[in-house]
This record gives C-alpha cells, sequence and structure tokens, in this order.
C-alpha cells in the first residue's frame, strides 16, 4: 500500500502557476487590443492626412492653373510683339493684379520682368519647369521647397490666337505661396493625433472588460484545479454556453468525475486489502502460537536428537520465529496504513531509552555510543525503541564495525539520532528504496540464521511494553522492518534518512522534534 504525498508544495507551486497564467492572458489580451486600436488609429490618421493633403493641394493646383490661364488669355490681347522690357513689365504687373498675392514672371528670350520688384524667384523657377514650359504644350506645375517653405509654380506659354496653336516665345510663371495649405494639413493632422489618444484608452477599458467576460471562466476553472489537486474531488465548474470555454469546462468536470470513481475505486480496494491482510495476521496468530510452542520445546530437546532431526527441530524454530515476527509486522503496518497508530506519550530521557534498547539485545558491547545526556522529550519509548532496533540492528548484520551510535540537539529545537557503521554501504539506487516495504539490498543475506539475528531483535518495545513491535529488519526479517521505523518517526512528527559516510558505511540519521515536557500529553 502506498501513503497519500504531501502536496502543499505542489499546491502553492499550481496555485502560482495558475496566477501568472491569468494574469499573463489578461495583460497579453489588453496589449493586443491597445496594439491594434493604436495601429488602426495611426493607419486612419495617415490616410485621412493624405487624402485631405492630396485634396487640398489639388484644389489649390487647379484654381492657380486656371487663374493662370483666365488671366493671361485676358491681359495677353493687347501685348505687342515681340515686347520691350517696358512693356513686358506691364504685362507682367496687370496679370498679377487679378491673381492676388501671387508673384508673377514674364520671359521673352532674354527679356524677364517681375510683378514684385523685390522678390527673389531664381531659386523658385526650376530649370526643369522652365523646359517644359518651352516645350509648347500647355500649363505646367512644379511644388518647390525655398527657404524651408512650400510653394507652387505653375508655367504656361503664350500662343498665337490663330488655329495653329504656336507659341510666340512669351512664358508667363506665377508662384503661389502654399504655407497657408500646409498649417492647414498640419492643424488637421494634430487634431486626428489628439483623437487618437481617447481612442487608444477606450480600447484599453474595452480591453479590461473582455479580458474580466473571457478570463472570469479561466479563473473558475483555475481555482477549481487548485481544489481538485489540494485533494477535493467534488470539485466541479459550471458549465455555460456552447464555445470554447464552456467544452474546457465540460471536458475538466468529466475528467473530475473519471478520477473520483477512480480514487473512490482505489480507496475501496486498498480498504479490503488491509482488512485482508489484517484479518489473514490475525487468523495465523492463534497456529502460529501453538506451533511456536511445538518449535520451543523441539529446540530445547534438539540435543537429544539425531543430527538430522536437530537440524530439522531448530530450522523449524528459525522459521516459525520468522513467520511469527512477519505476521506482527503486518499487523503493525496495518495499523499505520488505517491510521490506527496512536503515540502513547510520556516524558522520557533519550539517552536511557536508547540504552535500553541497546541492553535488551544484548548489543552493549557491539556498538559504541556518544549520547548526549538531559534530552528530556515527549515521546512514545517503546516506538522509539522499535527505530533504534531496526536501525543498529541492520547496522550491525549489514555493516562493518565500529557501528556508533551518537545523540545530539543541534538546533535545540530538534534532537538527532545517528546510527553509522564502516561498512561498504549502500548504492544510491538502494538509498532511494532502503524504506520502501519487503525491500531487501542483498538478497544473498535475506536467509542469514547466524546468531545476529536472534537473541531478541525486534521484540519492540521495552520490557513487558507490547510484544512483537517492528520486528523484522533491512534486508532480514519481515523486510518491514525500516519501513515500521520511518512510519514510528512520522508519527513523532519526525523521519530518518540515510546517506553515505565520509569514511565509508551507510549513516542513518533520525530526526524528532524536541518536544519539552510541558508541551506532551503526559
Amino acid at each position: 500500500m502506498t501513503r497519500p504525498v504531501p502536496r502543499r508544495s505542489f499546491r502553492r507551486s499550481l496555485g502560482r502557476a495558475s496566477r501568472r497564467v491569468v494574469g499573463g492572458l489578461r495583460v497579453r489580451l489588453v496589449v493586443t487590443f491597445v496594439l491594434v486600436a493604436l495601429v488602426s488609429a495611426v493607419t486612419a490618421t495617415a490616410l485621412a492626412y493624405r487624402d485631405a493633403r492630396t485634396a487640398v493641394l489639388q484644389r489649390t493646383q487647379n484654381t492657380a492653373v486656371n487663374d493662370l490661364r483666365e488671366r493671361v488669355a485676358g491681359v495677353a490681347a493687347g501685348l505687342d510683339l515681340p515686347p520691350d522690357q517696358r512693356s513686358l513689365s506691364r504685362f507682367a504687373a496687370k496679370v498679377s493684379e487679378g491673381l492676388g498675392a501671387r508673384i508673377v514672371v514674364a520671359r521673352h528670350q532674354d527679356l524677364s520682368a517681375v510683378s514684385d520688384a523685390y522678390a527673389d524667384t531664381e531659386g523658385r523657377i526650376t530649370a526643369e519647369l522652365r523646359a517644359a514650359v518651352r516645350s509648347g504644350d500647355g500649363a505646367r506645375f512644379q511644388r518647390v521647397q525655398w527657404r524651408g517653405d512650400p510653394y507652387l509654380v505653375v508655367g504656361t506659354p503664350v500662343t498665337y490666337a490663330d488655329g495653329d496653336r504656336r507659341t510666340s516665345g512669351l512664358e508667363v510663371f506665377m508662384i503661389t505661396d502654399l504655407r497657408a495649405e500646409r498649417d492647414d494639413t498640419a492643424a488637421l493632422l494634430d487634431s486626428v493625433r489628439t483623437g487618437t489618444v481617447p481612442v487608444v484608452v477606450l480600447a484599453a477599458l474595452l480591453a479590461l472588460l473582455a479580458a474580466g467576460t473571457v478570463l472570469r471562466p479561466v479563473r473558475k476553472l483555475g481555482r477549481a484545479t487548485r481544489e481538485l489537486a489540494a485533494g477535493d474531488l467534488g470539485s466541479r465548474v459550471a458549465v455555460r454556453g456552447h464555445d470554447e470555454l464552456s467544452y474546457l469546462a465540460r471536458t475538466f468536470n468529466e475528467t473530475a468525475d473519471a478520477l473520483q470513481a477512480s480514487d473512490a475505486e482505489l480507496r475501496a480496494q486498498e480498504a479490503k486489502a488491509r482488512r485482508f491482510v489484517a484479518d489473514v495476521s490475525h487468523e495465523l496468530r492463534t497456529p502460529l502460537a501453538a506451533m511456536t510452542m511445538v518449535a520451543t520445546v523441539l529446540e530445547e530437546d534438539a540435543d537429544q536428537l539425531p543430527p538430522d532431526a536437530a537440524h530439522a527441530a531448530r530450522t523449524v524454530g528459525a522459521e516459525t520465529a520468522r513467520l511469527s515476527r512477519l505476521v506482527e509486522d503486518l499487523m503493525e503496518i496495518s495499523r499505520f496504513d488505517a491510521g490506527a497508530a496512536r503515540l502513547n506519550a510520556s516524558v522520557a530521557d533519550l539517552a536511557d531509552t536508547v540504552r535500553a534498547s541497546l541492553a535488551l539485545r544484548g548489543w552493549t558491547d557491539r556498538v559504541t555510543v556518544d549520547l548526549r545526556e538531559d534530552v528530556r522529550a515527549v515521546v512514545d519509548r517503546r516506538r522509539v525503541d522499535v527505530i533504534v532496533a531496526n536501525l543498529v540492528g541492520n547496522a550491525l548484520r549489514h555493516g562493518a564495525p565500529p557501528v556508533t551510535v551518537t545523540l545530539a540537539a543541534p538546533g535545540g529545537d530538534r534532537v538527532t539520532l545517528e546510527v553509522a557503521d564502516h561498512g561498504p554501504g549502500l548504492p544510491p539506487e538502494a538509498r532511494q528504496r532502503v524504506f520502501d516495504r519487503f525491500y531487501k539490498a542483498d538478497a544473498a543475506r535475506t536467509r542469514d540464521t547466524s546468531e545476529d539475528s536472534g537473541q531478541g531483535f525486534g521484540q519492540g518495545g521495552c520490557p513487558g511494553e507490547g510484544e512483537g513491535l517492528g520486528q523484522g529488519g533491512f534486508g532480514q526479517g519481515s523486510g518491514l522492518g525500516m519501513a515500521i521505523a520511518l512510519e514510528n518517526a512520522r508519527l513523532h512528527g519526525g523521519t530518518i534518512e540515510v546517506g553515505q559516510g565520509p569514511q565509508g558505511g551507510a549513516v542513518f540519521t533520525l530526526r524528532l522534534p524536541l518536544r519539552h515536557p510541558e508541551e506532551g500529553d503526559g
């Protein structure tokens, strides 16, 4: 049978993982919403800015081209060609009169006239635009940057009024300031950019609401999972809707149902197995008692029997004693499995308890002790005796001398009892399984019937206290001794650890909480 393993650390890690997952999903969902809203707002802003800027510039360009054409057509009819400088200047001034604040430049071969005598036009009328206008294909325009400001330059050739539309050699350019249009589009961009902030904030709020709606079932599922891990197999989650989360909740409930059914079945089987072992052990006690009496009589008269009969009598006696120890150990381990084992605690001097356990089994001269005196605590002396008997007995059988027993209280609130030998020690795989039931590291020694295996080993308890508690041991006897020793340590709130000594050999360390007499129950 296996005992449930504490899951406190697992529950803590599962809870932390669940909180991280839920928090991570919320953060990712909000970030995703905000990013989508931000990308959408930026895209909309860019498209709106582009379209608005194009519309404003297109309207300005069309207006400028039409105004220049109409004004040139109205003024050029009264101009004599070829013009002189004076007439060309007058022509540029007349064309400019109907165009507002725009600058007009008129060119005819080597002559040039500007409507504003103080305006610098060389940097704004490019050679590329002049070449395009000189080709005579109609009005041309070009946007230029001059001294950091935008300008629109429109140029058109003046043609004769006859049918062949021949160019007269007169070219007219108009320079339009675009700073107003630039400011208008910039103001539009600022307003759209300012509107992006509330859009992002609104998206974050909507994301939080959506996250709460989506993650609420996830949190409930995480809570139910933690409860299930804590042992509450009746934990379930409500199933609502027909989406993926409801499908997940339904699957969780089905899994929990199956787990609860399996757990109930396993518990029932475990209870039946415990009852079976206890019943069998109880039923075997009566015939074993009779067999033990008969075997004892045969062993007493073995010296008077023929050699073969004497050997058979001694073998029957040893095997009967071994079977009796196995039955007692099975009954004891059944009490542990059923949770029926209880401490009969009283104030005890631990050093005297260890000495009494060694003296009872005749091991005083075979064991080196280093016992701290005046270590008094509330313990069950009978169960401590079982632990000492198993640990020291195994060290004597399977280790090498000297075997040392050390009692210390290093921390003030805990006491340690260390049993060490100087044998070959235990391999790592054996150290991991040394407290398993019926595990024997050295199968060749499991049938050892030497003198060490007798002499009262496993007569658990002090004289007159109980019978047969903790018989057997590691690699000898029932194979349950080390498991019983560990259960007795746990019953006291302690544990037993196994390791390797610095000079070889196995080291078993019993650690018990040092409960002072005033803390005990007498």
